[in-house]
């Protein structure tokens, strides 16, 4: 059975609809003329509820709704478990993130990796990915839903897959600061940005935010 690719493409910002391939991204950073860009850490652009009412899935098989994570800053990035060594490396990167707020985790900020491969990533695979690498994943949500709503995630992002019979998946390395309304604070470039540079950006978040009642 040949497998379908999926394009993840960018639009924002002004720069071309190009494939986001760890190639296109340096060019996209090149392109973006930010005092932070050589970090890659950028402002936000992007002015949509990124935390919509969709119903997505986590690892354990719960549903879970997007929109009821609002409250307290979310920090996304997107994933595929078959990917062979982009999404690994990010997700390490997201795991420092994890370990170095570690006594913040869960109660001040949330954690989400949404698989960009739907129709092959079902909870069974996500935990698998988990277990293989060791994440703690007491305040990470890994989620999986129905190709349609990955879509329209992805739209509210400004990222968009597109499928092709070529049998790869390709990755996103975008990383992104949510508020606590859904809207983005902050955008990254996973592929260059250290993971001091999120947690200190997410220490700032939540040094403006209210601590919630013990």
């Amino acid at each position: 059975m040949t497998t379908m690719t999926i394009r993840i493409e960018l639009r924002r910002r002004g720069w071309p609809t190009i494939a986001f391939r760890a190639s296109a991204l340096a060019f996209a950073v090149i392109a973006f003329s930010a005092c932070r860009s050589k970090t890659g850490a950028y402002e936000a652009f992007n002015q949509a509820d990124c935390l919509p009412a969709i119903a997505l899935i986590d690892q354990n098989g719960r549903h879970v709704t997007l929109s009821s994570l609002k409250g307290k800053p979310v920090v996304v990035d997107f994933i595929y478990t078959s990917c062979p060594g982009p999404c690994l490396l990010l997700t390490q990167k997201m795991a420092r993130l994890a370990a170095g707020l570690a006594s913040q985790a869960g109660s001040r900020f949330t954690m989400l990796s949404i698989t960009v491969d739907p129709e092959h990533d079902g909870p069974t695979r996500l935990s698998g990915y988990i277990k293989a690498q060791g994440i703690d994943t007491k305040s990470w949500l890994f989620l999986t839903g129905s190709p349609v709503n990955i879509d329209r995630l992805l739209t509210d992002f400004q990222l968009r897959r597109r499928r092709d019979p070529d049998g790869s998946v390709e990755h996103i390395s975008g990383v992104f600061v949510l508020g606590p309304d859904g809207h983005e604070l902050r955008e990254y470039d996973g592929a260059i940005v250290k993971a001091s540079t999120i947690i200190s950006d997410l220490q700032e978040v939540l040094a403006g935010q209210p601590h919630a009642a013990r």
